[in-house]
């Protein structure tokens, strides 16, 4: 499947700095790239509820990766997936009445009609769980091989016994783990497993479910091993940084590792694990099961503009927990308009050491937010009259643009 349509991407002078990240599995600063072509896996969408601004918050996150890296002159290889076939979209198709087919492909185009609006660089590929159905066989059969599996009334299971470095990526206890399996997909408390985070491989076919052939029988995939054979596939056996939500550490990125670890004999798979906080309202985190999700789509239709949206989200760390409260987007339509009224002047300061502020802050961990506070500074000196450099406010514009994805100029 095709991903969403590409924006440009201004170049700007002189050359950015790869950043460095926050390894979840290290709990260290790593460099996020080393040489190059930079390869990032990022966990895409269930398509059956799309896209809430939590979503937006972490592919965002990622954007700012992204463009990052292309401007430090690093070439990128970006894989998305789409868990296109999972439990939570049949039981939404059939409480609506929806074909799940034509659910995942309503929410899908939704999706990427988001990230158009918000300007995100699109994944180079973007694979839909259905469409990638031989590479899951194929991977559950090189595990099988590897003595790896087990079958379970007619499921099969991977062994985390069997992955030398089961436990690396999150660091977390077996009571965590079994605590956040429970609450993240697993099932960890099903009876004859042979460890509680076994995973599931292949889970036979249903009366009333869809199912594709495989030598296991009709079926479909377990979670992780989608995202493991996608990535396998496209980007390779170690990538560079994998991310998702820091609901995402456990069970799914670790489960993901340990099967590339044993079907590969490679470690790591990434060399760093990142994962953007979660965005709470109304007191919890946003999610479909507590229903206070607010949508991208509806903001947009209400009138929002997308760049106010983008900078609402940036401005907070891409690693923090915080809440949307009403003010959020008020205030970055508000700072919005402030840097565009500043790029409409004749002129303004120099915009080298705003342009080399913002490298310099997204080399630190993605740092958003100082990275806008050098852009305030330069819009609040521009307002109050300081106007020697007449080239300075077209150099800020592409630097928001590359950098943040917003576009100050106006529009053609």
């Amino acid at each position: 499947m095709d991903s969403w349509a590409a924006c440009d991407v201004p170049s700007l002078p002189g050359t950015g700095v790869v950043p460095l990240v926050h390894d979840t599995a290290s709990g260290s600063r790593v460099l996020s790239a080393s040489g190059p072509t930079a390869s990032l896996y990022v966990c895409g969408i269930t398509p059956y509820d799309a896209t809430h601004l939590g979503h937006a918050a972490t592919y965002l996150a990622f954007d700012l990766l992204v463009r990052a890296w292309l401007d430090a002159g690093v070439s990128v290889s970006y894989t998305q997936n789409s868990t296109d076939i999972d439990d939570p979209l049949l039981e939404r198709a059939t409480a609506t009445g929806i074909d799940w087919q034509g659910l995942a492909a309503r929410e899908t185009a939704l999706f990427h009609s988001d990230m158009a609006a918000l300007r995100v660089v699109p994944p180079a590929h973007y694979v839909p769980v259905t469409e990638a159905m031989p590479l899951v066989v194929e991977l559950i059969e090189r595990l099988d091989a590897a003595g790896a599996t087990y079958v379970l009334d007619g499921d099969v299971y991977f062994s985390v016994e069997a992955a030398k470095h089961f436990g690396e990526v999150s660091g977390y206890d077996a009571a965590l783990m079994r605590r956040f399996a429970g609450e993240r997909g697993g099932d960890p408390d099903r009876v004859g497993k042979r460890d509680p985070q076994d995973c599931l491989l292949w889970l036979a076919q249903r009366p009333g479910e869809p199912g594709w052939p495989s030598p296991y029988g009709p079926g479909r995939p377990g979670w992780h091993v989608e995202c493991t054979a996608i990535a396998l596939d496209t980007l390779g056996p170690t990538i560079d940084v994998q991310g998702g939500g820091s609901d995402l550490i456990f069970p799914h990125h670790e489960l993901s590792a340990a099967e590339a670890e044993v079907a590969t004999g490679t470690w790591p798979f990434a060399r760093a694990y990142l994962h953007a906080g979660m965005v709470a309202f109304e007191g919890e985190k946003m999610s479909k099961s507590r229903g206070n999700l607010l949508f991208v789509s509806r903001l947009l239709a209400a009138g929002a503009d997308p760049g106010a949206i983008r900078l609402a989200l940036l401005a907070h760390h891409y690693r923090s927990d915080w809440e949307w409260t009403g003010d959020e987007l008020e205030a970055a339509t508000a700072r919005l308009s402030r840097w565009r009224d500043a790029v409409a002047l004749g002129g303004g300061p120099a915009a080298s050491p705003v342009i080399e502020a913002m490298r310099a802050h997204l080399a630190d961990d993605l740092d958003a937010a100082a990275a806008a506070a050098a852009v305030d500074a330069w819009a609040d000196a521009a307002l109050a009259g300081d106007a020697a450099d007449r080239t300075a406010p077209a150099l800020v514009a592409d630097a928001v643009d590359a950098l943040f994805g917003i576009g100050l100029r106006p529009s053609p």
